[in-house]
């Protein structure tokens, strides 16, 4: 087959832009076939780039260059074509298509290159397996949906440079090639050539080099960034992604905090969503006591309550002191096996106890009553605050001593959280196109491993603890509260940060909590303890998820929808075949030697 060559012709116009407005106009338009239809004497193609389809007529008595040219096109194939704009008969207009009312009559049909025939439909509602589009995602990124998702993307990363540069933040590059400092997840190491047996890091983040800018006079700072982590992957993670990193100085968390409510409300409105503000303020115990989650979905009013069992009814259950009850509106008629299910479910996810009570007209019900008695059920159903009408579910665990009852309590609160979201699930409580922010803020300040056996941070080493709290440091880490938050909408974190440690002093009794030798601390980061002792001032700042808005944003539940090429759950780019083996001469130059 001939092809013919584009030459010095200009596209004039993109086919999903044709109307009515057009008619008569000669263009020249450009794209994919979609489809063909050869008519006999008349052959159709529905032309397409990425802004939609427009119909091309090829006519003999029109062009028998461009019938011609016609008669050998397939779909993918890559044409441009010269017409008039003509409009198309009443009876033949397609209402579906926003450029259904014209249509343009070939004079000139180039074929720029053929295709072969693709591995799957580019129909939107084709389905096809994940590894297939990914494999040839240069066909897949042809779809109009994954198309709209870059392009939104696009729109939403001008909207937080205009927006950021308005606040008199700096965009600054910070290095991908820096230390290991293995504190969180894993880090990809890159080995050096010149330093053999040494390596860089590809960052998990750029902590440390925007507190620095801080300490540099930078005032404020912000950057879309690349970060990469080797962790295991999920709908919401991939190994690298993109964040929104932003750092102040001389910080006011209420600003701060006025600043990202602004971005969201500009960056929503991109979908015609609009936002409430101010945001929604919640401590970290609170939403785990009444949610069970860090990153509740505040889009349905189911609550838990936590009370404490009378002793007897404890020692009966032979429950752990406090108990939840979460009460379901007018849900008394649930059926047993339903029940069933939800009690497989909590103790699958590590619930201990599971009970439930029915609250109707002529009193609670409850398998309990026989175990704790009549009154005892009565007043969990009181503080419940249900109705007639209404299921209270009990969630506990069992008793334990004082070492371990924090780490059992922490469970029930996690399973409670779960079990929340698959009742709303059931009854159906989480609306399609409602958007809940939320502050998360009091976090702990440390965490306990009990693997490791030591003190690990929630966050990152560099959060600062509240000032009153300084003196709990080595006396009692567990009551230390972080000056640290969380952004979360429905149900997902977007975003964290904290106000940082600009004293070397705080910051050092920090790293021996965490278990850290002064020698360890130098080791990792000592060009960074340094940095603090030539005039650090108070900074903080946050880091949005950029990945996980865009997907948001673009009603899309998997992030690799709306990144342009993502790996796959096991980290595998399987378009380029990616991670791969490299020439034994490769390893020689850099000193490797692979182990089996």
């Amino acid at each position: 087959m001939k092809l013919d060559l584009l030459g010095d012709r200009q596209r004039t116009h993109y086919c999903g832009e044709l109307r009515k407005s057009h008619v008569g106009q000669t263009v020249f338009v450009a794209g994919w076939v979609d489809r063909r239809r050869d008519l006999g004497n008349l052959i159709f193609l529905d032309l397409r780039d990425h802004t939609g389809v427009a119909q091309i007529v090829c006519n003999p008595a029109v062009s028998a260059q461009a019938h011609d040219r016609a008669e050998e096109v397939r779909s993918e194939y890559v044409v441009g074509v010269e017409g008039e704009v003509v409009a198309r008969s009443a009876e033949t207009v397609n209402a579906q298509l926003a450029t259904g009312e014209v249509e343009v009559k070939a004079r000139t049909l180039l074929l720029l290159n053929e295709a072969k025939t693709p591995p799957f439909p580019i129909a939107e509602e084709s389905r096809t397996s994940e590894d297939t589009r990914l494999q040839y995602r240069y066909v897949d990124l042809r779809r109009g949906r994954l198309q709209r998702n870059l392009r939104l993307r696009s729109q939403a990363s001008q909207v937080v440079r205009e927006h950021m540069m308005a606040h008199r933040f700096i965009d600054i590059e910070t290095p991908f090639l820096t230390r290991s400092t293995p504190e969180g997840a894993r880090d990809y190491l890159v080995p050096s050539r010149i330093h053999h047996g040494h390596f860089y890091a590809l960052p998990q983040s750029p902590q440390i080099f925007k507190q620095i800018l801080m300490i540099a006079g930078c005032d404020r700072y912000f950057q879309i960034v690349r970060c990469f982590r080797d962790e295991d992957l999920r709908a919401d993670r991939q190994p690298e992604f993109t964040q929104i990193d932003i750092e102040t100085a001389f910080p006011q968390r209420d600003l701060l905090f006025d600043i990202i409510e602004q971005l969201m409300e500009k960056l929503f409105a991109l979908v015609n969503v609009k936002v409430e503000r101010p945001f929604v303020r919640l401590s970290y115990e609170s939403a785990m006591e009444l949610y069970g989650s860090d990153k509740p979905h505040l889009g349905f009013d189911l609550a838990w309550k936590r009370v404490s069992l009378p002793e007897a009814a404890r020692e009966k259950l032979q429950a752990a002191p406090a108990v939840k009850l979460l009460r379901v509106p007018d849900w008394a008629g649930v059926s047993r096996s339903q029940l069933d299910k939800l009690q497989e479910s909590a103790k699958t996810n590590g619930a201990e106890r599971f009970s439930y009570l029915k609250v109707e007209a002529s009193g609670v019900q409850s398998p309990l009553s026989k175990l704790v008695g009549e009154e005892t059920v009565q007043s969990l159903a009181q503080a419940a605050e249900a109705s007639a009408g209404d299921l209270v579910i009990l969630l506990g665990m069992k008793s334990a001593g004082a070492a371990a009852i924090r780490s059992a309590m922490q469970r029930l609160d996690e399973v409670s959280g779960l079990l929340r979201l698959e009742i709303a699930r059931k009854l159906e409580l989480i609306k399609p196109g409602a958007w809940n922010f939320a502050w998360i803020v009091d976090f702990p300040m440390f965490e306990y491993d009990e693997t490791a056996r030591r003190y690990g941070a929630m966050h990152h080493p560099f959060t600062s603890p509240r000032e009153e709290d300084l003196d709990k440091l080595e006396a009692d880490p567990s009551a230390v509260k972080a000056l640290a938050y969380d952004l979360v909408l429905n149900g997902s974190e977007i975003g964290g940060g904290s106000i940082r440690m600009h004293r070397r002093d705080i910051q050092a009794r920090v790293f021996k909590v965490l278990g850290l030798t002064d020698e360890k601390a130098r080791e990792r980061f000592g060009f960074f303890m340094d940095a603090l002792e030539y005039g650090a001032p108070p900074h903080g700042g946050i880091a949005l998820g950029w990945d996980r808005i865009v997907a948001l944003m673009a009603g899309e539940s998997n992030i690799r929808e709306v990144i342009a090429f993502p790996k796959t759950a096991s980290a595998v780019d399987l378009m380029s075949g990616a991670p791969a083996g490299v020439d034994p001469e490769q390893l020689d130059e850099l000193g490797l030697k692979i182990k089996n």
